[in-house]
């Protein structure tokens, strides 16, 4: 079994334990947090890597509260954006080690900006220079990011959901009761991905979702990449029907996440309409009719706007599935390190300093 995998499997047993923090010992630095963010006229929600999906995942929850973000990765934020007075910035990253977080928070101390940290390494710059510090414990993942991105998620999401009056006693029992089903569902999903075709190494691969599910399918799109060594692509579904359709190929791969109530019969209508087309098409939502797509995850009951904590896990499997069908070590990266510490090139190595005339 690779590591990978064993992470993945202990992924319901962390995020039980993230939401009991989350509802316990960790309420009182979420309500601190909210009540900053509540008083602050501008407010930003970033991460690098895996923690940027974590963001997109959790935005809607900010958004549909009627409490609007400015949303960008913290690479994009520390080079083109300048902070006005009293800004909140709310960085997620699970080491809080990468060049661009530790800049960050330099540049935001500068402007006098309060930064919200969400971590899973409590010795790291984030949680250590952070105003506020939510420190999630959750044990290391081997490699690539999955208990460490599902948690910090959970732990973004709880943040928004105190800001806005939506995260109380029956989400998060909610919560709990979905995740436990999740447990026991893991692997009849495991069966699944062993006899679908829709597993092909090679294939071209597109990842489509709205709302909460576009956290997910990009953090699959990372998974396809880091894990299985493989090029995919990520988009909104309503962005796909606007020019890049014509992409489609007989054969081609699709992943679509189908959001818990909005836009649902639309987007089966794009899973009918590309199949029609020659496209293999994996479907991944709750009360999904199972002859829509070539392969088809149902998801436990869970409240829509928080999908995004369980619907990760099938592209999860289905991701060290493929790698292992392609040949290829999941557990290792090629030319990236577990802590991205300097913004040269893609190897451990410094690059000369460029001449007065380049």
């Amino acid at each position: 079994m690779t590591h990978f995998l064993r992470d993945i499997l202990r992924q319901p047993d962390q995020l039980q334990r993230t939401i009991d923090y989350l509802t316990g010992v960790g309420l009182p630095k979420l309500e601190e947090a909210a009540a900053v963010v509540r008083n602050a006229r501008h407010v930003y929600l970033t991460g690098m890597g895996s923690s940027w999906h974590a963001a997109l995942s959790v935005a809607p929850l900010f958004y549909l509260g009627a409490h609007p973000l400015y949303m960008q990765d913290a690479g994009e934020l520390l080079q083109f954006s300048n902070f006005p007075a009293n800004a909140v910035i709310i960085v997620i990253s699970r080491s809080g080690r990468s060049v661009e977080i530790v800049k960050l928070i330099a540049k935001a101390r500068e402007s006098g900006a309060t930064v919200i940290g969400i971590t899973s390494s409590e010795d790291g710059p984030l949680a250590q220079q952070a105003q506020i510090s939510i420190n999630v414990p959750v044990a290391p993942d081997h490699a690539i990011s999955v208990n460490t991105y599902s948690a910090l998620a959970a732990a973004a999401g709880a943040l928004g959901g105190v800001i806005v009056g939506a995260f109380d006693v029956n989400i998060s029992n909610s919560l709990l009761r979905a995740i436990a089903e999740t447990k026991h569902t893991m692997a009849s999903w495991q069966q699944q991905i062993a006899d679908t075709a829709w597993l092909e190494p090679g294939r071209v691969t597109y990842l489509l979702a709205r709302g909460p599910g576009l956290g997910s399918c990009h953090e699959a799109r990372l998974l396809w990449e880091e894990g299985a060594k493989s090029p995919a692509t990520a988009m909104g579904t309503g962005s796909f029907r606007h020019g890049p359709q014509e992409m489609v190929t007989k054969d081609a791969r699709f992943g679509i996440w189908i959001h818990g109530e909005r836009m649902r019969a639309q987007d089966l209508a794009v899973a009918r309409d590309l199949r029609r087309l020659g496209a293999s098409v994996m479907l991944i939502g709750q009360n999904i009719p199972t002859d829509i797509g070539d392969v088809v995850f149902q998801l436990p009951t869970v409240p829509a706007e928080w999908q995004f904590l369980i619907d990760i896990i099938p592209a999860q499997l289905a991701a060290e599935r493929l790698a292992r069908l392609a040949g290829v070590d999941s557990d290792s990266f090629r030319f990236s390190s577990f802590v991205v510490e300097d913004e040269y090139g893609l190897f451990h190595e410094k690059a000369a300093a460029p001449k007065d005339d380049q």
